[in-house]
């Protein structure tokens, strides 16, 4: 029993979302067994600073939910100033935000989705929440034909300006995202208890796309009442969280990261469980993320809602 314990890594995700989404599995990879755990602390930005210090050094990898350490302006990347002080309280062990993993893990998802699935063949009309936030599914979805339209100006900044092409956005995020990087992150993203709030906002920009991508927690505050027929690509999603999108009458809902006993984890808990995986400190490169996601032969999970 001894060995068996030794051989579990644990990988912890401290998120500032909510508890009520908190969740533990002990999983075997490759060979090896890792316990996974998400903890949230409820908006609380003290307390997430408090938890990780209370497990720095005692645990292999950190992810670090519910926030961003960074956001894109395509060819560059600005910190998140609120993000850099909580990730300082790391000393020991590595922590990671999921962004390695949105620049390869999501876009190796879209790339299967159009080699082995007729998703994108019609070139539907796609709203990307953030294109700041998820460069790399940005990127993808220009590729694999899609029609796009990102939502970063008006469900970041609340501004009725929706872009349709990376070049426009870039030429915009050099000038916004140096600003948003400095405003309080709750100003920036829902957080705490307000994930769990629905509050429609530009609803037309959703009606008037096939397909909805990016972060769930921005889906799912923003979304209109009723979306028949759509599509969702996202990540972190609970049953309950399924459950909410039939109801909504969506078609089908597609998750980057895999399922594991009944949801799907974010991208910062899947990518911290890719460096403990690796025996790194930190971020990984890019070759090294798409070296492992090759041999976990990692697909999209698909799931009809109808």
């Amino acid at each position: 029993m001894k060995g068996e314990h030794e051989k579990l890594k644990h990988i912890v995700g401290i998120s500032l979302g909510s508890p009520s989404r908190d969740h533990l599995v002990t999983v075997e990879i490759m060979g090896e067994r890792y316990k996974i755990e998400r903890i949230g602390t409820d908006g609380n930005m003290k307390k997430m600073v408090e938890k990780i210090k209370e497990l720095d050094g005692k645990v292999d990898a950190f992810g670090l939910g519910g926030m961003d350490l960074y956001i894109y302006a395509v060819d560059r990347r600005y910190e998140i100033r609120d993000a850099r002080r909580i990730v300082r309280a790391a000393q020991q062990t590595p922590i990671v935000d999921g962004s390695g993993l949105k620049n390869t893990l999501e876009r190796r998802s879209v790339e299967y989705l159009a080699e082995h699935t007729d998703l994108f063949s019609e070139q539907p009309k796609v709203l990307l929440m953030s294109a700041m936030d998820r460069l790399g599914m940005a990127q993808a979805l220009e590729k694999a034909g899609c029609r796009m339209t990102y939502g970063d100006l008006p469900f970041i900044l609340g501004l009725p300006l929706p872009l349709s092409s990376l070049k426009t956005l870039a030429a915009v995020a050099r000038i916004l995202a140096p600003i948003v990087g400095q405003l309080p992150f709750t100003m920036i993203y829902p957080t705490g208890d307000k994930q769990a709030i629905n509050k429609p906002k530009f609803p037309r920009y959703f009606h008037d796309n096939d397909i909805i991508a990016g972060d769930f927690h921005f889906i799912h505050r923003y979304m209109p009442e009723e979306l028949s027929g759509k599509t969702i690509i996202t990540n972190t999603v609970t049953r309950d969280d399924v459950e909410f999108l039939k109801k909504r009458k969506l078609k089908r809902l597609i998750t980057t990261t895999p399922e594991m006993e009944g949801r799907s984890f974010g991208t910062n808990i899947m990518e911290a469980l890719l460096v403990c995986m690796a025996g790194g400190k930190g971020e990984l490169t890019e070759e090294q993320y798409n070296h492992l996601l090759k041999e976990m032969k990692l697909v999209p999970r698909i799931v009809d809602l109808q």
